[in-house]
This record gives C-alpha cells, sequence and structure tokens, in this order.
C-alpha cells in the first residue's frame, strides 16, 4: 500500500466517527469528548517519558510524539486524539530563535519590531518538518478508527510572541504596530498565514482527519479590531485547506465577544470557552456551525457529584445545537487527577447515548 493510500484508509476509518459526525453537524451514537492538552502533564506517564527531554525536542522525536499522543487515547478513551506539538514547532522549523522556558513558554531571542526583521520570517516547506509526517503516520496506524486533530497557532497569537518576545499581559508592543504601522502589521500576520497553512497542510496530507487553530490570545482585541487587523489572516489559514474537506476549528480564549466573528472566519466548529453558556453561543455564532466546549477545567478539581452536576449544565445548554463536541473550556491543567478526566468521559458517553 502506498503512503497516500495508507493515510487515505486511516481517514476512512476515522470517517464515521462520533467526532467528526458532531463536526459535520451529523447524527451521533454519543456525544464525542475529547480534552485541550490532554496529552500532557496531568498524565504521569507523560512525565516520565519527557523526563529530562526539553519541549521543543520532544515535539521533534515521532516515536515520542507518538507515545505522547496515544496516551490520552488509551487511558481516559476520548473520541479523538491531538497531535503532540506546540504552535512554536514551525517558527522553529524556519530557524527563528526561540525556546519554550519551563514555566514560561516561548521566549524569542530577537523580537519582530521592523520591517528588517520581517525578512527573516521564510515559507515553511514540508522538508522543513519531517518528524511531522513521520509521526503522523506511525499514529495514523495505531488509531485506526480514532480521528487524529492536527493543530497550529492562528497568525494573531504567532505575531504576539514574536513581537513581545515572548508571553505579555497587555500585548502593548503588539498593538502598538497593529495600530502605529498597519501595514507591517498585515504583512507579518499575512506571512505568518502562509507559514500556518502549510504546517497544516502537511499534518493533513498526513493523515489528520481534523483541524484546530489555536487563536489562544486573540481574546485581548475588541471585535472591530479582530474583523479588521486579525479575520483576514485567519480566513486565509483555513481558505488554504477547505479543499482537504476536513473539519476546521477554531479555539480562542475569553473570545465570547468574538464568537461570531470566529465563525465567519472559516471554521466548521467554534470553539467556546468557560465564559459563555452553549446556548448563548450559538446565538452568537450563527446557524450552519458545530460548537465545542465548555465545561471550566477548575471544575474538576470538586467532588465527583460537582463535576457531574456542572457537566449537565453543559450538556443541557448544548441539547439544541446542531453539533456538539464535548471539551472543557480551555487545556486540561497539570495538576487534574486523570481518573477525573476518564470519568467525564464516561459520564458523557453514558447521558448522551442515543
Amino acid at each position: 500500500m502506498s503512503e497516500r493510500s495508507h493515510q487515505q484508509t486511516g481517514r476512512t476509518a476515522a470517517h464515521d466517527s462520533a467526532f467528526l459526525r458532531a463536526c459535520r453537524r451529523e447524527p451521533v451514537p454519543h456525544t464525542p469528548v475529547w480534552f485541550m492538552r490532554q496529552a500532557g502533564r496531568s498524565l504521569p506517564e507523560y512525565r516520565k517519558v519527557r523526563e529530562g527531554i526539553p519541549m521543543l525536542e520532544s515535539c521533534m522525536r515521532p516515536e515520542l510524539v507518538t507515545e505522547i499522543t496515544l496516551q490520552p487515547v488509551r487511558r481516559h478513551g476520548v473520541d479523538a486524539a491531538i497531535f503532540f506539538s506546540d504552535i512554536v514547532v514551525p517558527l522553529k522549523a524556519i530557524g527563528v530563535d526561540l525556546d519554550i522556558k519551563p514555566g514560561v513558554g516561548p521566549v524569542v531571542a530577537e523580537p519582530i519590531r521592523t520591517r528588517a526583521d520581517l525578512e527573516r520570517l521564510r515559507p515553511l516547506e514540508p522538508t522543513d518538518v519531517p518528524y511531522v509526517t513521520e509521526a503522523i503516520g506511525m499514529l495514523t496506524a495505531e488509531l485506526g478508527a480514532t480521528p487524529l486533530i492536527g493543530f497550529a497557532g492562528a497568525p494573531f497569537t504567532l505575531a504576539s510572541y514574536l513581537i513581545e518576545g515572548g508571553p505579555s499581559r497587555t500585548y502593548e508592543n503588539t498593538k502598538a504596530m497593529m495600530y502605529g504601522d498597519p501595514q507591517l502589521w498585515v504583512d507579518l500576520v499575512d506571512r505568518l498565514a502562509d507559514i500556518t497553512a502549510a504546517f497544516l497542510r502537511v499534518q493533513i496530507e498526513a493523515g489528520a482527519s481534523a483541524v484546530q487553530l489555536f487563536d489562544s490570545w486573540a481574546g485581548a482585541l475588541a471585535p472591530a479590531d479582530y474583523r479588521r487587523h486579525v479575520m483576514p489572516a485567519s480566513a486565509k489559514v483555513f481558505d488554504a485547506v477547505a479543499e482537504y474537506g476536513v473539519p476546521r476549528i477554531h479555539f480562542g480564549v475569553g473570545t465570547g465577544e468574538l464568537l461570531g466573528l470566529m465563525g465567519e472566519a472559516g471554521a466548521d466548529v467554534v470553539g467556546v470557552d468557560w465564559r459563555v453558556p452553549l446556548d448563548e453561543a450559538v446565538r452568537r455564532v450563527g446557524p450552519g456551525k458545530a460548537l465545542q466546549g465548555n465545561l471550566d477545567p477548575t471544575v474538576l478539581f470538586a467532588p465527583r457529584q460537582a463535576v457531574e452536576t456542572k457537566t449537565d449544565e453543559v450538556l443541557a445548554a448544548a441539547a439544541g445545537l446542531e453539533g456538539h463536541v464535548f471539551n472543557l473550556g480551555h487545556g486540561v491543567m497539570p495538576t487534574t487527577d486523570p481518573d477525573a478526566l476518564t470519568r467525564l468521559v464516561e459520564y458523557v458517553h453514558e447521558r448522551t447515548a442515543r
């Protein structure tokens, strides 16, 4: 069997999965569940295999990526796997001098502040990330009918890291460029859109059944600024992968005021954080989109009965949706009890079995 035939076989096996059916707004046997950051520090097996290996290096070892991606599928019985990587991997792959520092996050040695700096961002080629193609090939062979979600960082969030030089609470340098040098801003996010789209194409062509675009910091924007300065670049990413026909998910944090615009950017599924109930989110997003979310991740630290009560509230709010993928309203927190996640998957499946 050729490599492309193998990739297609993997996608075909997952085609009728509850997750992909929900993304397509089709009837499902139960509400599908997966968790952002399900493959990560909450799992003791993850901490064991990552011991002594820096984050970026771990993203470039296909065998390790495969093992980490599979861990939550084995343990929790989630309805989808998400490819283990980081949003800055494509930037590192094209030569940006950055590192992920424990307890801090991505740190860029030379922030982008001028047009001359922009020239350091070259296009991403598939040959820059051979480890991604290799890992996804290994994963789809192992996952069978369980779909694999590819992912990337959205242009605004990547631009924020590049301009600020690391995480920020105020984004003063980012917004200063956006407002003060709008042409440089447009050129930067447009170039990042091309890089992001190329990274997603690599994942889809290797066998990913869906993709999620993380715009982690878009909640720092007013709707008018998002529409004018950010949405065109995100739309370019979604347009670039539309031809593959895989579901496209869009997620950001604190984006309640932006949900309609995020759907308008081209997503098939709009991720909702815990701040907006799903029945209100569907009103903001409008028809023709599935929704993903949105249990508050901190609820998992409460007693089991409280978790079930809050889960019931999410499911009740989702009752009228065209399609619903159950998830947390953000990522799994590192100190979460893994057994609480396993019980949550079982509970959602039991409560929603058709």
